[in-house]
């Protein structure tokens, strides 16, 4: 069975043939400021006009935990918006990250990668300022993603 690869190096700039999702969390109050989204941002401007959009219209759109959106930024790249904590403070409800959500948007972002024939691309989603562990969100990629035959990659940048 395939495994995650891992690889140090910027999430940003997969270095493989093909079409490529590159997959971050998101978090439900429409923030985007901190963390991997500076990264994405320095490289494209689409993915955070995208979420701000996506936020702005969500009494009439899917936008909430668990919701995944892809915005093409290049021909053969596309970069998965997925909606995978809550507001951005750790609190009484403990950190941001709600592994459910984290759930839920790996296997909906598992459909659009096998309808693309894309592999995946991400940093340690949900474990930076969401607060997760990736002891809790490996598990996750194994079961959505690398079962289904797609291939991820998971990038510690240096």
């Amino acid at each position: 069975m395939a495994e995650i690869r891992y690889v140090r190096g910027d999430a940003t700039a997969p270095a493989v043939k093909g079409v490529k999702v590159i997959a971050h969390m998101c978090n439900d109050i429409g923030g985007w400021g901190k963390g991997f989204v500076l990264a994405l941002s320095r490289r494209w401007p689409e993915p955070e006009a995208a979420y701000r959009a996506w936020h702005r219209d969500r009494a009439a759109n899917d936008f909430g935990l668990g919701a995944v959106r892809l915005v093409q930024v290049e021909r053969y790249v596309w970069v998965a918006n997925m909606i995978g904590q809550r507001g951005v403070r750790t609190g009484s409800k403990g950190v941001p990250v709600r592994y459910e959500a984290v759930d839920t948007a790996l296997d909906r972002l598992a459909g659009h990668a096998l309808e693309l024939g894309a592999s995946v691309h991400m940093p340690r989603i949900g474990c930076g300022l969401a607060g997760g562990t990736w002891s809790r969100v490996e598990p996750l990629v194994e079961n959505r993603l690398v079962r289904r035959g797609i291939p991820v990659t998971v990038y510690d940048h240096d």
